[in-house]
């Protein structure tokens, strides 16, 4: 029969279809990783993967396989699930999921005090552009997510945590950066970088720019938050950035001037998520609570809901 760690490599060398990189996110070497996918197609009796110098793809049986392997892993997560939940509250793992434009800067404030508070705790946290996230919890890559709202999905329940302002951040040589404040007139054909596509980030402030009739850049995508700051820097555009961002690193930039705009908040709903399935409700209602306190207590421009 084959083993539940053979069909965890299975399934992700059907994510990355790469042996390195699928033997990278389990955690063994590619010869491991390898050797144990042999093992279980001669177990099995029949080829799963179809290997080449140049790509991995998977059988068409093997793509049945893997999807009763979800299932099964799946199944697996939740009886650990159950038996977590009956040694006390925030013990054992719990995988965080969340983008890049919130993690660095809200879980350096998090962590410590959580690990005090919870030693038994493990919080295996993973980065990801945000519109991957519900998939991968939905299909019980993480346990819970710290994300921006709305998030449409039926099965997973949601909270919300706090509201973020968005900040209109200019070069110092910029003309806008003579007032402290922006009136709505004088974004009107202004240049305005973003980030990449993929970004809920990017659908906001596409948004913004429709309504205030300004330009957004698309021939120059920041990949992150920095790249995006360096780009404001050097003249090439404004940008919006969100609160977490705007008080960790911005503050400490003077080659930028941070601004509003008078008479208009603009801001995004940060939320959690997890699968309505879960039995450790309890806990991301507790790990929450957590979340809301370190804002509260550490970002004086964020609102907590």
């Amino acid at each position: 029969m084959p083993s539940l760690r053979q069909l965890e490599y299975l399934v992700a060398l059907a994510d990355v279809n790469h042996f390195r990189r699928a033997a990278e996110k389990v955690g063994v070497s590619q010869p491991t990783l390898s050797a144990q996918l042999s093992a279980l197609e001669s177990a099995l009796g029949v080829q799963l993967v179809e290997r080449s110098r140049s790509r991995v793809l998977m059988t068409p049986l093997g793509a049945n396989v893997v999807t009763v392997a979800r299932q099964i892993l799946g199944q697996m997560r939740y009886i650990r699930e159950m038996a977590a939940s009956q040694k006390g509250e925030f013990s054992g793992v719990i995988r965080l999921g969340l983008p890049p434009t919130i993690g660095p800067y809200l879980l350096p404030r998090l962590l410590p005090k959580l690990h005090r508070t919870y030693p038994e705790l493990k919080l295996y946290v993973r980065e990801e552009v945000p519109h991957s996230l519900p998939l991968n919890l939905e299909e019980g890559r993480h346990d819970v997510l710290i994300v921006p709202l709305p998030v449409h999905a039926k099965d997973l329940q949601t909270v919300s945590l706090f509201r973020e302002p968005l900040f209109l951040t200019v070069s110092r040589e910029s003309h806008l950066a003579e007032s402290n404040e922006v009136e709505r007139r004088d974004l009107r054909d202004q240049d305005i970088l973003t980030l990449e596509a993929g970004h809920q980030l990017r659908e906001q402030v596409d948004n913004i720019c429709e309504d205030f009739g300004a330009r957004v850049l698309t021939d120059y995508e920041g990949t992150s938050l920095d790249t995006l700051r360096q780009m404001v820097s050097l003249g090439m555009g404004s940008a919006f950035f969100p609160g977490l961002y705007t008080h960790s690193v911005l503050s400490k930039d003077r080659t930028l001037k941070v601004m509003q705009l008078k008479g208009r908040s603009i801001h995004r709903t940060i939320g959690m998520l997890w699968r309505k399935s879960s039995t450790r409700e309890q806990e991301f209602l507790k790990l929450a609570e957590h979340v809301r306190e370190s804002v509260k207590q550490n970002f004086p421009n964020c609102s907590i809901l």
